[in-house]
């Protein structure tokens, strides 16, 4: 810390903050003074290393809005070599980058360093040798308070920490943000898991799975970048708005590389138009379509009937027919990938010439195997017995015609599974079929039968329950020669064939050795509010134990009955009974909608009005009537507009710190069945960081009265 004459500490910790500031200005104006031009060989080194050094410039950016520390360690003894003898202990200031002095001294240590691990996992019975950690509060970017925690001393007893509640419950205005000054014990033990291992989180609403993977990423790239620098890393989410919802998180701990997608993306072969009914989706999701494509993908392989005569020059060379049957059923029997075997059966077929060549007293070289290989004789018993396949014309034949479908799922499906995934029009081309999302997974399935699909160094999957088998393949391709970040809650699946077990999606996704962790206490739900979804539980996962929440927020939720053309008093989840419907009309219901509304933005911070997805245009247009500008799920909150119109559908891992929940029953009702619809309502009650409203004219679900 820079020498100071004050005796005040909060005005020492501003000054070292400032002057930690400008060693980072530093740091990024070195960086931008750098002279490449007599170092660089070629135009292409010259832009590789320009390149490097812009994204070098972007990670030392100094965000005003987010500090640059956020606590200390003061350890009782020191850590380095140099300092062990005759000194006590060192302090570190612990931020979300490293930041150094001139002479190269740390005036910040990133998070994600070994001697930062304290700061979140050191307690009164195991202080790992740290006398005090201090926590820091800010304000509008500027440092207002700190507090002090003596870890060392007997005499202090345990106490909640009002800083570390306080940056929980700060309003959340904008995209989602960075926990890394509220990441609890649990959570670092994930977050620093070795990189060689696949983790599956089971994670209740508010328990934070999805920030604990997103910093398991910036962790592993602190710990292993080189590695992920050529292997990379990618989060898949569920939809595009989840993924700007978090977009800003890396970033914001200085790690701009990191891809992002949904399975849809992933798989984008052709375009998707058309949609399938829930028992046509969930049978194309099914793991056992991945035995129909394999057999379809080999359906074209024949034996042949003549044999292969080469011509070169004066002489004859001929492969018998019995040859090129044992070497066409050797490679079936490799089972390697289709187009890796179809390159190299020619291959195959010129050294059987070779050989002959060799017996005829020829002394052919590498040259001429390659040549004999290109030899039109070769080429066509290669295109007669291992024909080429077009993965997304295999499927549409597959799709379009019985015959061809009932010959590759014979002992598969059942006849009847069979007439449910046909289309029902056959589809004349790729280009203007009407390809289903399902659809667009087996063309990926197909694709990695005929050619490997390139491996990344570590997957995140956020919102796994709702994928299907066929789609945890498809992920599971894209990461099989490296590990994987699984984040879910049975409880949230939303799908028709949402994820029964995390052992049986984690043998899909081919990780089947991965370890499976459970986070069930919530830090971002209020305690009443989660208390009152878990109702919930016993009919949509009975297997999973009730989420507890460290925040106490008496009065976060209010359950309104609309009847008689007026907003009944307030109830809590305890005494609202009522089973009958209420007569008011639509228009009494949305004047109660956007009273709520009202009510929630006269709080600071942001507000998600959730409804069922069939209700939102009416919502909508009543909200431009009124005056309320609203967004939609994914754009960035600001002053003006503070309130998102959330269709039911997409708000699974938003957040925001008011909900207005509309109707419930409607939501339920949006769903093909009872347990889903109750599924997508236990996800829409559990939005709120500060006040759930919930609204309702029909009868609640039985569990919540």
């Amino acid at each position: 810390m820079p020498a100071t004459s004050t005796t005040d500490p909060l005005q020492r910790e501003r000054d070292h903050l400032a002057a930690s500031r400008a060693a980072l200005r530093a740091m990024r104006e070195d960086v931008e003074s750098l002279d490449i031009r007599d170092v660089t060989g070629t135009w292409v080194t010259a832009l590789v290393l320009q390149n490097q050094i812009e994204a070098r410039i972007a990670a030392l950016a100094d965000l005003s809005h987010t500090p640059l520390f956020f606590g200390r360690l003061d350890y009782l003894h020191a850590i380095s070599e140099e300092l062990s003898e005759g000194s006590g202990g060192e302090s570190f200031y612990i931020g979300r980058r490293h930041v150094h002095d001139a002479d190269g001294d740390p005036m910040v240590i990133d998070w994600r360093a070994p001697v930062s691990q304290p700061f979140y996992r050191a307690s009164r019975t195991d202080p790992m040798d740290v006398d005090r950690r201090r926590r820091f509060g800010y304000t509008g970017g500027e440092l207002t308070a700190y507090e002090d925690e003596h870890l060392s001393d007997p005499a202090e007893t345990d106490s909640a920490s009002a800083l570390l509640a306080a940056e929980i419950e700060k309003p959340r205005v904008g995209p989602m943000r960075d926990i890394v000054a509220t990441i609890q014990p649990e959570q670092d033990e994930i977050v620093r898991s070795d990189i060689t291992g696949t983790i599956c989180v089971q994670g209740a609403p508010g328990t934070g799975k999805t920030a604990v993977g997103l910093h398991r990423v910036a962790y592993l790239l602190y710990a292993h970048r080189e590695r992920l620098a050529r292997t990379g890393t990618l989060v898949i989410g569920p939809n595009n708005a989840f993924l700007s919802y978090i977009e800003q998180v890396l970033p914001a701990l200085g790690e701009l590389e990191v891809a992002q997608a949904t399975v849809q993306q992933l798989v984008g072969h052709v375009e998707v138009r058309g949609e399938d009914d829930p028992e046509a989706a969930r049978l194309k999701g099914d793991a056992r379509m991945a035995e129909v494509l394999r057999r379809a993908v080999r359906s074209g392989i024949a034996l042949p009937t003549e044999p292969c005569v080469v011509v070169r020059g004066s002489r004859r060379w001929r492969v018998p027919v019995y040859e090129l049957v044992e070497i066409i059923e050797e490679l079936k029997g490799r089972e390697t990938r289709y187009g890796a075997a179809r390159d190299a059966l020619p291959q195959r077929i010129a050294h059987a010439v070779l050989l002959k060549m060799e017996q005829g007293g020829e002394a052919p070289d590498d040259r001429v195997q390659d040549a004999v290989a290109r030899n039109s004789a070769v080429k066509a018993v290669v295109k007669e017995c291992w024909p080429a396949v077009d993965p997304a014309k295999l499927v549409l034949r597959l799709l379009s015609e019985p015959e061809f479908l009932a010959a590759c799922a014979e002992g598969v499906l059942t006849p009847e599974e069979q007439r449910a995934v046909l289309w029902p029009k056959p589809g004349r081309s790729v280009k203007t079929a009407r390809w289903t999302a399902a659809d667009a997974v087996l063309v990926d399935e197909a694709t990695d039968l005929v050619q490997r699909t390139p491996s990344l160094g570590h997957v995140v999957l956020d919102e796994a329950q709702d994928l299907s088998p066929m789609q945890y393949r498809a992920v599971g391709r894209r990461c099989t020669t490296g590990s994987a970040t699984v984040l879910g809650d049975l409880a949230q699946g939303t799908t028709p064939w949402a994820t029964a077990s995390w052992p049986e999606a984690l043998h899909h996704l081919g990780k089947p050795q991965a370890h499976i962790e459970e986070l069930t206490k919530g830090f971002r739900v209020p305690e009443e509010v989660i208390a009152y979804a878990s109702r919930l539980l016993p009919a949509i996962a009975p297997g999973l134990a009730p989420a507890s929440s460290v925040r106490e927020a008496p009065g976060s939720l209010t359950i309104r009955r609309i009847a008689d053309g007026a907003a009944e008093g307030d109830t809590d989840a305890d005494t609202d009974t009522d089973t009958d419907g209420g007569t008011t009309g639509d228009a009494t219901g949305t004047e109660a909608v956007l009273a709520a509304c009202r009510e929630a933005l006269e709080h600071e911070g942001s507000t998600g009005l959730i409804a069922a997805d069939a209700r939102v245009p009416r919502l909508a247009e009543a909200l431009t009537a009124a005056g309320l500008p609203y967004l939609s799920p994914g754009d960035e909150t600001s002053a003006e507009a503070r309130l998102t119109l959330v269709p039911a559908s997409l708000a699974k891992g938003l957040e925001y710190d008011y909900v207005v929940l509309d109707e419930p029953a409607a939501v339920v009702a949006g769903e093909p069945d009872e347990r889903t619809g109750l599924r997508r309502l236990y996800v829409a009650l559990t939005r709120a960081v500060s006040g759930l409203t919930v609204l309702h004219r029909e009868p609640l679900p039985e569990q919540l009265r």
